[in-house]
């Protein structure tokens, strides 16, 4: 038999195993209390700032966005089919204010009656 096999295993040579857990239970926790990742990319030639690019990035779930006032995917015409539908309400609203102002201003000028 060699060394190998006479190795003592001890309580004090035990190794830690790290904590078990699956990508799912990780993901879950990361989007229930939200992660956010941020960094700053500068750039200077000769002690002269030339660009500086700030990165924020916050991953969460919608709720927790919520919670913590994110809401702009709902006021997004590109996200949202009801916000599609009220910025069109309110172009059309403010077309239709734009011809009655001009249409106004052309019977005062020509002195026609509606």
């Amino acid at each position: 038999m060699t060394d190998l096999d006479h190795r003592y295993t001890g309580p004090e040579t035990q190794l830690c195993a790290p904590a078990t857990g699956s990508l799912a239970d990780l993901l879950e926790r990361v989007l229930d209390k939200g992660i956010v990742i941020a960094g700053d990319i500068k750039i200077d030639l000769l002690d002269i700032e030339l660009l500086t690019i700030r990165l924020r990035l916050f991953i969460a779930s919608v709720d927790t966005a919520k919670k913590a006032g994110i809401d702009w995917w709902e006021t997004d015409p590109a996200l949202s089919s009801r916000a599609a539908r009220d910025a069109l309400a309110e172009e059309n609203a403010r077309l239709r204010e734009r011809l009655d102002a001009l249409e106004g201003a052309a019977e005062e000028t020509t002195g026609a009656v509606r």
